[in-house]
């Protein structure tokens, strides 16, 4: 690879990792925003999110996953290994459409942890090793990229761009599960009447739950932009 072309491949990584940063934040702060406008939003029939979960729990036939409490905002998740649906206080409480919506999405992780759902299978196989490749990332890419200026060693750097490689892999293996969670959720609540009795607070949870998968879309994005930013280190030096 000439120089001219290893400096056009690293200012296009560079480039397209600002422009993801960007779309990111933007990104990040419609869905806070949403989540607030519908957090302020009762539900009609007064449910809060911890009875939400448990009726969808309940009616998928699912008896052995709790609904719990934990504290933090916006730190709602499913623990396959504990069978537990995490809720924050801002939902475990609420009444509201933010909070009815948030709780059936993870309550969807349950459903697919019940049904054995294959991309959450994968997922859930690669967190140990996931895991681990995050601690390497966290430095060697630093340190390998000054290897391979000051001693022409790209050893340090590859394991820290193939440990990247697998973080953005598993980025985007997550994007499935996430756009399917939310796609039960949004299935259940539109044919559950006791929950949201009205076809605005259904869409309102919808737009809800879109601007969070949109949160996992840029992560995923803005992963692939740091590995081709450290691959063109790489690869220039290679070639």
């Amino acid at each position: 690879m000439s120089h001219l072309s290893f400096i056009i491949g690293y200012n296009s990584a560079w480039f397209l990792m600002i422009i993801i940063a960007i779309v990111s934040f933007i990104v990040q702060w419609r869905f806070k925003s949403k989540f607030k406008q519908y957090a302020e939003i009762g539900l009609l029939s007064g449910l809060s999110g911890k009875e939400v979960a448990e009726q969808m729990l309940r009616d998928n036939n699912i008896y052995d996953v709790q609904v719990v409490s934990v504290d933090g905002q916006l730190t709602d998740h499913y623990n396959p290994e504990t069978k537990t649906v995490n809720l924050s206080p801002d939902v475990y409480n609420s009444r509201s459409v933010a909070a009815a919506a948030v709780a059936a999405h993870e309550c969807g992780h349950a459903v697919q942890h019940a049904k054995a759902y294959t991309w959450l299978s994968l997922r859930s196989l690669l967190v140990p090793v996931i895991n681990v490749a995050s601690t390497l990332t966290q430095w060697t890419l630093f340190i390998g990229v000054m290897l391979l200026f000051f001693t022409h060693n790209p050893f340090v750097l590859a394991i820290g761009v193939g440990a990247l490689a697998l973080v953005t892999l598993f980025s985007f293996i997550t994007l499935p599960v996430e756009f399917d969670a939310s796609n039960r959720a949004l299935a259940w609540l539109n044919n559950n009447y006791t929950v949201m009795q009205t076809r605005e607070e259904h869409e309102q949870a919808k737009d809800a739950l879109w601007w969070a998968a949109m949160t996992y879309v840029v992560a995923a994005l803005s992963a692939l932009a740091t590995l081709l930013y450290y691959a063109s280190f790489l690869f220039n030096r290679r070639s």
